[in-house]
């Protein structure tokens, strides 16, 4: 009989983990999902010695602190400091486990706020952040560089990063303060169909582009 491929899953309680879970070809594998009980990864001794012991084949590192405009301009501290410790630690600690093949998880605010579309990937980098959400941004570009140099100096170690786009889908958060574009309009529109309003304020100009996947499909890309 095979043995699994083991995989630990960095927030597997996450929108983008519990689709990963959820997704048929997860019955295959063998997975490991701590929660914050379980290892505190934002602690590097504890990060190590959890990884060390488990010795998985592949890191998924989908962990991190997440929310909408409202949350990253209010806790810009929180959203650099803590997503920087999660990729640090995760990553380091793999590397010093000997994982061969970690996926990290990245975002679209990685690019430049006036990026021309299409955006290719070398595009990271080239131009001013959008303020809004640039502790978050600043921190997964960190993580995401780390992989890079990690691969470029032992190119066994497959360390890579996919950036998808605005994800949207099951296990979405709709609270405002925590909530994206996606689910922060169906709440508005959900609100004001109870209170039998006629109108409902979108922020923006009309003139922003958003490109959108639905978190299912982002999950088959990481399985496959």
């Amino acid at each position: 009989m095979t043995q699994k491929l083991k995989i630990l899953l960095t927030g597997a309680r996450g929108m983008m983990g519990r689709n990963i879970l959820e997704h048929p070809a997860a019955q295959h594998f063998e997975w490991f999902t701590p929660g914050s009980n379980e290892v505190d990864l934002t602690d590097y001794a504890a990060t190590d010695r959890y990884m060390s012991h488990l010795r998985p084949d592949v890191v998924i590192h989908s962990a991190g602190l997440v929310g909408g405009i409202q949350a990253n301009m209010a806790r810009p501290v929180d959203f650099l400091v803590v997503n920087t410790d999660l990729g640090r630690n995760v990553v380091l600690a793999a590397r010093q486990a000997g994982v061969k093949r970690l996926v990290n998880l990245a975002s679209s605010c990685m690019y430049p706020r006036e990026g021309q579309n299409p955006l290719p990937e070398k595009a990271v980098l080239t131009g001013e952040l959008e303020p809004t959400n640039e502790g978050y941004a600043l921190a997964k570009i960190y993580t995401m560089h780390l992989c890079q140099y990690i691969r470029r100096e032992t190119p066994e170690f497959q360390y890579k990063t996919l950036i998808p786009c605005n994800l949207y889908g099951r296990h979405d958060k709709f609270d405002p303060k925590h909530s994206h574009l996606v689910p922060a309009v169906i709440h508005k529109i959900h609100l004001a169909k109870q209170r039998g309003e006629v109108a409902v304020d979108i922020w923006g100009d009309g003139l922003a582009r958003r490109e959108f996947m639905f978190a299912a499909d982002c999950a088959d890309a990481v399985i496959r």
